[in-house]
């Protein structure tokens, strides 16, 4: 298809010439801005320059004292090697400024509450450690006192607390993304777990991602043997699998999984879904298996926010 305008090739010189005298004429009635009268002398530009900023007595002589052949002029040789040196030491300085210890309290249905401290103490496999405790309300009635004892077999409930570390560590290659390793004491209830878990992510599309993690964990009840006091040592080992598909768009997650120890000595399948219902608000539910051949059922809600 061909587009063809009514003024034809054999017109454009004639209008070509008439815009090229059009432009001639309408500089010609420009006025000049400054004309000099007839026998003024006009300075050259570069004296023009200097009359107009003359020099200033006060002025500091920045290089007075300095000798410029001796100036090692090679410290402005900055590689770009270098340069990200500079910048990354730069953020772990900032990073260690911020890394101190952080303080969270949750207030529970029963008048206690849940603190929960922690710090990190490398930026190397980010390494944290940390402490999450239990503290009662002290009753100030006679009849708060009475109903802590009456709700905890006539004693009042104590306040409890475990202390942890943990470490996160990257991953082998293709094999897994992403290594953890906690451990945790409890003092109080005599127990202790060591675990790890490797996690690998697979994004199935761009709304879709795949996440699959495999756990393992050692736990220990009871206490060592020391002298003139008797000990006694409970280990059960624990093994757990799961699947996550994550759709991003709508804020779902379905997990599917399964977990077996040596106490129950068979596998324990469960299946859940989490959706996000808007910011910082969660509702979850989950069906498992138990070993007792029951099923157990669970639908929780939760609100989570960091500040």
């Amino acid at each position: 298809m061909e587009f063809s305008t009514g003024l034809g090739w054999t017109r454009l010189p004639l209008a070509a010439a008439f815009i090229f005298g059009a432009v001639l004429s309408a500089q010609a009635q420009i006025i000049p801005p400054f004309s000099p009268p007839p026998g003024a002398i006009v300075p050259d530009d570069d004296e023009a320059e200097v009359a107009e900023t003359p020099p200033d007595v006060n002025d500091t002589d920045v290089l007075k004292g300095i000798d410029v052949d001796k100036l090692d002029w090679s410290q402005l040789a900055i590689d770009a090697g270098t340069l990200n040196d500079i910048i990354t030491a730069k953020k772990r300085a900032k990073a260690a400024a911020n890394s101190g210890m952080n303080w969270s309290s949750n207030a529970n249905a029963d008048g206690s509450s849940a603190v929960t401290v922690k710090q990190s103490v490398s930026s190397f496999w980010d390494t944290r450690i940390g402490a999450d405790m239990t503290v009662t309300k002290e009753p100030t009635t006679m009849s708060e006192l009475l109903a802590q004892k009456a709700e905890n077999g006539g004693n009042l409930p104590q306040s409890s607390g475990s202390a942890w570390a943990a470490a996160t560590a990257p991953g082998a290659g293709a094999i897994w993304d992403k290594t953890a390793v906690e451990a945790r004491v409890d003092p109080g209830s005599e127990q202790s777990k060591l675990g790890a878990s490797l996690t690998k992510s697979v994004p199935l599309s761009s709304d879709y991602s795949l996440t699959l993690q495999n756990g393992y964990s050692v736990n220990q009840q009871g206490t060592t043997a020391l002298p003139g006091v008797g000990g006694h040592i409970t280990r059960n080992y624990e093994t757990d699998q799961s699947a996550r598909v994550t759709i991003t768009d709508t804020g779902t997650s379905i997990t599917a999984g399964q977990t077996m120890s040596t106490s129950d000595d068979k596998w324990l399948r469960k299946v859940g879904a989490e959706q996000k219902l808007f910011d910082n608000v969660t509702v979850s539910g989950s069906v498992g298996e138990t070993s007792q051949g029951a099923i157990n059922k669970s639908l929780t809600a939760g609100f989570k926010k960091s500040w």
